[in-house]
């Protein structure tokens, strides 16, 4: 990440975010870039978004200027399809295709950095289903999981009596973990029946925040700092929750056991109830969110106080000095959000966990009154 962030600044000289003026020996960024006048060769703003946000291409390592080109898929009833390469408009050139002109969208445009139509001369926004980086790197992220997951478990079906060790070793280790820590003890004779999906969301949450961390390809892409992944991920939970909640899950929200003035004639506790439905996916996507984001985010400006300082120092001295200093604590946040890569992916899982875990909780009353009912019948007879 840190070296994305420098690499980052060379994209700045080739003109592709603003555009400078000297006046003297003082260079005046330009206003749409900074935000007005500043004593900076670079845009910070622009940097740190670029590299937090999604792209047509895949930035190559120590080499800004070129990108890992991906397929864009753009369709509208008044263009057509069009498939192409993002090579074609990635270094802000135009592109035409089949007598249709595509570019990626400028500051000024309201479709900012977004692949665009020139129809009549105006700006055109089709649908847009190309490969971005985020999209291809959450398919490598799945394929990553299946291997994973999948390499366990062919051990165990060649027969093998031994544990297995090294990578595979350490999967099951993390299976393990968390299937008799988190599912079992929460959903008791249920477990199994949602420990597919709890294991493959904590699966999944680990592998990106993981390749999030990694500059070199096929890791860089900030996918659980994408508010859109964090939020299907827990539309996913939220409809599982509510789709397998039992009669008495639905009972505690229409009609739940509370005094009658709180439910009626006004229905204060339904109101709070129902509202609690949503701010449980709310929570889920904005913990996993706002924390990955935080971390990317405080290692990309940790990195470019080397350059702002050394833009505004009256000495070597200083500059280097800052250097030094950002270069340890940007380490030291890399490996706390290693750490924090695996608490946020337990975390999620936890809270899906325990969701599921109170949608289900009368059906586990259900059947221990059917077993006593049961055993009472037996005894009789």
């Amino acid at each position: 990440m840190v070296t994305a962030a420098l690499s980052s600044l060379h994209a700045q000289d080739a003109g592709q975010v603003l555009a400078t003026e000297h006046e003297g020996d003082e260079v005046v960024a330009d206003a749409h870039g900074a935000g007005g006048d500043s004593k900076l060769p670079f845009d910070t703003k622009e940097i740190i978004f670029e590299h937090l946000g999604d792209a047509y291409g895949w930035e190559v390592p120590f080499d800004h200027h070129h990108r890992i080109p991906l397929p864009c898929i753009l369709y509208s009833p008044e263009i057509g399809l069009h498939i192409f390469s993002s090579s074609r408009v990635t270094s802000g050139q135009t592109y035409v295709n089949n007598g249709v002109e595509f570019k990626i969208a400028g500051h000024d445009s309201k479709y900012k950095n977004k692949i665009v139509a020139i129809v009549n001369g105006e700006e055109l926004r089709p649908w847009d289903l190309s490969i971005t980086k985020n999209i291809c790197a959450i398919f490598i992220s799945v394929l990553l999981v299946i291997w994973m997951v999948m390499s366990v478990a062919n051990w165990y079906k060649k027969g093998n009596v031994k544990a297995p060790r090294r990578l595979r070793g350490g999967i099951e280790v993390i299976i393990t973990f968390i299937y008799d820590s988190v599912i079992k003890p929460t959903l008791g004779k249920e477990a199994m029946r949602f420990a597919p999906y709890l294991l493959s969301v904590f699966m999944f949450i680990l592998v990106m925040n993981i390749m999030g961390l990694i500059v070199v390809f096929p890791g860089g892409a900030n996918l659980t700092g994408n508010i859109a992944v964090t939020l299907v991920l827990a539309l996913i939970t939220f409809f599982i929750t509510n789709l397998f909640g039992t009669k008495h899950y639905w009972k505690e929200i229409f009609w739940p056991d509370v005094p009658m003035w709180l439910k009626f004639p006004i229905p204060i506790m339904q109101v709070i109830e129902v509202f609690g439905i949503f701010t449980k996916p709310a929570a889920l996507t904005v913990r996993l969110f706002a924390n990955m984001m935080g971390g990317h985010m405080i290692v990309i400006v940790l990195t470019l106080l080397i350059f702002i300082f050394s833009a505004i120092a009256m000495s070597p001295a200083v500059g280097g000095g800052t250097a030094v200093v950002s270069i340890i604590f940007s380490v030291f946040m890399l490996l706390i959000d290693v750490l924090v890569s695996f608490i946020q992916a337990y975390v999620f899982t936890m809270l899906s966990t325990v969701f599921i875990g109170l949608a289900r909780e009368g059906h586990d009353h259900d059947e221990h009154a059917r077993d006593g009912k049961e055993a009472h019948a037996a005894i009789e007879a």
